[in-house]
């Protein structure tokens, strides 16, 4: 007997035994939201000329102010994770770059900013990939952030999202790091400018001021529409949400 079928292949059919010309294999029926997320894909890659930066964040200090406000969050019921400050900083990231924050509006052959910041959280979830959005995340506080990525990915897992809430992103985030990748080349959501990959955190030794030192090394990887922006503006927008990120004071300034 084959393997059984993947935890994220969503609604499917009764596996069918088969052969081909080398031997016995198993065809499986691609149904519900794999074939969805799969219809998706194809269309973002045919209908976006899409490119991938990478680069590397020290988050040394904001793992030190995550770790050292968690217990504050707990007593709110909160779950504090990187994700919130990532966001804050992507925000201001946007706000300089705007065109990060855009469509492409094939009809009319115009690039569409948007001057709102409704951010899409990847979800893996055994159905698929759900990606559900945080809206208007420039008005919400990190705190009021990671309480509503916790509550949007167990709703998330257990098919409790709205229409509404899966609808209307326009940046997304992968957080695939939470599996073990480093970097990778993620595929737009559909009609978004750009999607941030967000690798695992290691402790790394790296060179600060003539000395190595261990500093914890978030990888990041930008994938971006180059209709839209082209490679030096891209680059832009992610140094300045890896300055936002290792150095967490900008976060609370607003800038």
């Amino acid at each position: 007997q084959l393997g059984q079928p993947p935890p994220a292949a969503g609604k499917t059919a009764k596996p069918k035994a088969d052969t081909d010309e080398h031997g016995p294999v198993e065809r499986q029926k691609v149904l519900g939201v794999r074939r969805k997320v799969a219809e998706a894909m194809v269309r973002s890659l045919l209908s976006a000329a899409q490119v991938t930066t990478t680069d590397e964040a020290d988050v040394t200090r904001l793992a030190s102010i995550r770790e050292r406000e968690r217990a504050v969050a707990k007593a709110e019921g909160v779950h504090l994770t990187y994700l919130p400050f990532i966001i804050k900083a992507v925000v201001g990231a946007l706000k300089r770059d705007p065109y990060l924050n855009s469509s492409f509006d094939d009809d009319a052959g115009e690039i569409v900013v948007k001057g709102y910041y409704n951010i899409g959280i990847a979800t893996e979830t055994r159905d698929g990939l759900i990606v559900p959005v945080a809206k208007g995340a420039d008005r919400l506080s990190v705190l009021e952030l990671a309480a509503q990525i916790e509550k949007m990915t167990k709703m998330a897992r257990k098919r409790e999202l709205s229409v509404a809430q899966l609808k209307g992103s326009t940046f997304t985030l992968s957080n695939f790091g939470a599996i073990g990748g480093i970097f990778a080349t993620p595929i737009l959501n559909p009609g978004e400018a750009a999607l941030l990959g967000i690798g695992r955190i290691r402790e790394r030794p790296v060179a600060c001021d003539g000395a190595i030192r261990i500093r914890m090394i978030m990888p990041l990887s930008l994938t971006f529409d180059h209709r839209i922006v082209d490679g030096a503006t891209a680059q832009h927008f992610l140094s300045n949400v890896i300055r936002r990120i290792e150095d967490p004071d900008l976060l609370l300034l607003g800038i």
